[in-house]
């Protein structure tokens, strides 16, 4: 059976960082078919369209996509329609995928590297589970007009009863796999979709009793993830604060070079994609970290190809390249192998 994977280098890094995940792909010999197309910034250089539809069709077909950055300052000016993140919203809504996984690992040989103290974050294993369809993004009405000579702008924060239930079970499923911890994150004092939001939490809980359920105030959940994140296993959340809370936990890691993501739909067809932006400023220049992409690749393997033993070769490819002591400049350290993003990718392969 033909494994397709449809690669989207996207914008600034993008095609750097593709490249090493899909050399790592390539090496494992599992009989993948990958194809490469335009998304963002490239895309509406070449054609107009953030998400043209060569890219559309492309994306149906595919079993897995594997997505490098968009966006950039050269297209801020642009109108809305024509803005990269207009593809990244686009493929996610057109292939609906509706679950964003984040971890947040800590490798050890990383400890140091975190703005935290050692202490606070040894040992730190996080999964986010975000809600990626719905919320204040994809909310109408929205807009901006004009009404007595003054401006407002408006958006609406939504969600059904059956996209929360979808997302919640994904989550608690998650964390029957790992310690059976869940956290569901909301803003219920203030805000009544997030009240639907843990009233249907709760609901759902009774369907898996090995687990225990708690739930947090957003800022709260920003605060304690800073002040003491090892208490966490599983956070389940809306789009806005997901958005928000699994940037802030990539950080507790060392880089965010170094997180990767998974956004899936029903049947566990997924687009991966590392959680850091394009940073145009250091395209092209070979010292882009390419190891959330390549454990990205791992996610892919995991969660669509059900390829575990292949997901934790490269997980422990990776693993073994950082205890040798190999390091790009974003989690440099006195004492290690400064490389850059090619040589990193040699060295996970040599591991490999």
């Amino acid at each position: 059976m033909t494994k397709k994977i449809l690669v989207l280098p996207g914008d600034g890094i993008g095609p750097e960082i593709t490249a090493e995940a899909a050399r790592v792909l390539e090496a494992l010999e599992l009989g993948f078919e990958m194809e490469t197309a335009l998304l963002g910034g490239a895309a509406v250089d070449a054609t107009g369209d953030p998400y043209p539809e060569a890219t559309r069709k492309l994306a149906r077909e595919a079993d897995a996509v594997l997505l490098g950055a968009v966006g950039g300052p050269k297209w801020d000016a642009n109108p809305r329609e024509q803005r990269p993140e207009k593809g990244l919203l686009g493929i996610r809504q057109h292939l609906n995928l509706f679950a964003n996984l984040r971890p947040a690992l800590l490798y050890p040989e990383l400890a140091d590297a975190s703005t935290l103290k050692p202490e606070v974050v040894s040992g730190l294993d996080i999964l986010i589970v975000r809600e990626l369809t719905g919320d204040i993004y994809f909310g109408q009405p929205r807009g901006i007009e004009a009404h007595n000579g003054e401006r407002f702008g408006f958006n609406t924060m939504r969600y059904t009863e059956t996209e929360i239930r979808r997302i919640g079970r994904v989550a608690f499923q998650a964390a029957q796999r790992r310690n059976k911890k869940l956290c569901s994150v909301d803003k219920m004092n203030v805000l009544e979709t997030t009240q639907l939001w843990r009233d249907v939490m709760e609901e759902i809980a009774p369907e898996y009793p090995d687990v225990t359920l708690i739930h947090m105030l957003v800022d709260n959940a920003a605060m304690q993830l800073v002040r003491a994140p090892r208490q966490f296993d599983v956070l389940v959340t809306g789009n806005m604060f997901g958005d928000i809370l699994s940037d802030e936990a990539s950080m507790l890691t060392g880089s965010i070079g170094m997180l990767p993501s998974a956004s899936l739909d029903e049947n566990n067809k997924g687009l991966y994609e590392p959680s850091h932006g394009s940073a145009p400023d250091i395209a092209g220049q070979d010292v882009a970290n390419p190891l959330a992409t390549i454990l990205s690749a791992a996610m892919l393997l995991r969660y669509t190809f059900q390829e575990e033993e292949a997901a934790r070769r490269v997980e422990a490819a990776v693993k073994k390249a950082l205890a040798q002591g190999f390091r790009t400049a974003d989690i440099h350290a006195p004492g290690a192998t400064k490389v850059g993003t090619r040589q990193m990718g040699d060295a996970v392969l040599k591991a490999l």
